[in-house]
């Protein structure tokens, strides 16, 4: 530092310099002594504003060490009086016991005081003393089993509460939910339904609507916990020349299981046309017509009929070819799965998760929420060319609007899904289980359908089917039924109609009657097991 400022001095003409030959030797003489005082008096001046800003920083230094020692000296005190206020602690805990020893200590003189004078009375007469002394060795006896038995909580399946909450951490929590993965099953048939109409847009085959997702997995009480089946309906129209023709079954057939949709060209002379040069199938000629490409009658159809396995074998194609550009490629891999009248494949991902969709056509009967579907019946031969009537786009609303009505609460659900896994191995359908409780939520206030109520659910499913089995009937829900929703929209056929039975089978044969009654009571049995052992 005083280095430095010489330096500047020094450049600034106030150091030593070079006595000038000009001036006589008494001049160069004052100057020189003149110089030398002031550099000097300057080196004095630069060596104490040294030496003050080393005090300085001395001092500030030593400042900050104080503030350091101090802040760990106070931390310390801190750590002192915590360690001493928890050694208390522990040094105090015996002598908070020692008046309970002391109450104990008295009650034993006590005790003994009384045996003794109890003695002293035994000697003038031994056969009060005996039994006076059996009397009181047995209730003292019977009052300390009742001790160990209050000493020991147990759940009891005899008391409604404890048997409650037993069941809720047992049984009710741990059920999955298989809602979880639908908004990606719905991405994924969005972005093909998007391809499909960007690649057939100016062709003969059906337009495919948004898909509508159905069944157990959508409705939120799938038994399938690994991998459920997403099953979505895939509503059609007629394109663009053609029409469709519902020709519904016999009246007396549920479902209509033989209904079939007919197909018809339409007349487009002089009508504006979503694609340019379409010529019309009726008043062209067949050279004229080769130049178009074929109507849906000679490619998905067969005879005048739609043909439900057609539709699927070449939605299949479609997915195969078209899965190659789709978004999900790069995450997963696709394999078709076995199918002749819908559209089933399973998505696979690099930490080999399984995703399964299912997708069927269906044709919307009217404005109402029943479709001719591509769905397969139970019968064991089922034509090509069948259409039966689904309520599944029914049933899937219908459990939309209970899940609005209750909020959050989801009991009905986990009922569902508790009944169906109990019959795993039986011939009683999951279907028989989910119009119980459709029939139990319209009778049912909302607001049993609480936690707090999830056995009285339970029991009330049993009960309810235990009686349709007796009288060898339980009525479909959606078929002369005052009790369904205004929100669903039903054909008039279903409003006016008498109530469909769905157990009519077992009026007629008596084996089935007899394996579903014992089939039901080993369900009652796995429901008792349930409870008690929540397995």
């Amino acid at each position: 530092m005083a280095s430095a400022l010489l330096f500047v001095l020094s450049s600034l003409g106030f150091g030593p310099r070079k006595v000038s030959d000009e001036f006589d030797s008494d001049t160069n003489e004052r100057m020189w002594e003149y110089a030398m005082m002031l550099q000097e008096r300057t080196m004095h001046f630069v060596l104490e504003a040294e030496k003050r800003e080393q005090e300085y920083h001395r001092h500030s230094g030593m400042q900050a060490a104080l503030s350091v020692l101090l802040r760990w000296q106070f931390w310390l005190c801190i750590g002192i009086l915590v360690l001493f206020f928890w050694r208390l602690w522990h040094l105090l805990a015996p002598l908070r016991r020692i008046p309970e020893r002391d109450s104990s200590s008295e009650e034993e003189s006590s005790s003994s005081e009384e045996e003794s004078s109890s003695s002293d009375e035994e000697s003038s007469s031994s056969d009060e003393e005996s039994s006076s002394s059996g009397e009181e060795s047995s209730s003292g006896e019977e009052e300390e089993e009742e001790e160990e038995e209050e000493e020991r909580p147990q759940p009891n399946p005899n008391d409604a509460n404890n048997l409650a909450d037993y069941v809720g951490q047992r049984i009710y929590w741990p059920l999955p939910n298989p809602t979880i993965r639908c908004q990606e099953v719905v991405e994924v048939v969005e972005d093909l339904l998007n391809i499909y109409n960007s690649s057939f847009q100016n062709t003969f085959f059906p337009e495919l609507q948004s898909a509508i997702g159905v069944g157990s997995a959508f409705e939120g009480w799938s038994p399938r916990e690994d991998d459920p089946v997403y099953r979505l309906l895939v509503p059609m129209t007629a394109p663009c020349g053609h029409s469709f023709h519902l020709e519904l079954g016999n009246e007396g057939d549920m479902l209509a299981r033989n209904s079939s949709i007919r197909v018809e060209l339409e007349c487009v002379c002089g009508k504006e046309q979503d694609f340019v040069d379409m010529l019309c199938f009726l008043h062209h000629s067949e050279d004229e017509l080769k130049k178009q490409d074929p109507s849906l009658l000679d490619t998905l159809c067969t005879k005048s009929y739609l043909d439900a396995e057609k539709t699927a074998r070449w939605f299949q194609n479609f997915v195969e070819t078209a899965w190659v550009i789709m978004p999900q490629s790069q995450v997963y891999n696709v394999k078709m799965l076995p199918s002749t009248r819908s559209c089933k494949f399973q998505m696979t991902n690099a930490a080999r998760r399984n995703l399964t969709i299912e997708i069927i056509f269906g044709v919307q009967q009217g404005d109402s929420d029943i479709f001719l579907s591509s769905q397969r019946t139970e019968a064991i031969f089922t034509l090509s060319t069948t259409w039966p009537q689904t309520c599944a786009v029914a049933e899937r609303k219908f459990f939309q609007h209970i899940t609005i009505e209750v909020w959050f609460h989801s009991l009905h659900l986990k009922c569902m899904q508790i009944c169906a896994r109990m019959l795993v191995g039986t011939s009683i359908s999951t279907y028989v289980i989910k119009t119980v409780v459709m029939h139990l939520l319209t009778t049912v206030h909302l607001e049993m359908w609480h936690r707090d109520d999830f056995l009285l659910r339970l029991d009330d499913i049993i009960r309810y089917l235990h009686c349709c089995l007796e009288e060898k009937r339980l009525n479909h829900f959606f078929f002369g039924n005052e009790m369904v929703p205004d929100v669903i929209v039903l054909p008039p056929a279903f409003q006016f109609s008498s109530p469909v039975n769905l157990f009519e089978h077992l009026e007629q044969d008596t084996r089935a009657y007899t394996r579903m009654l014992e089939e039901f009571q080993e369900l009652r049995n796995r429901f008792t097991r349930l409870i008690i052992y929540g397995h």
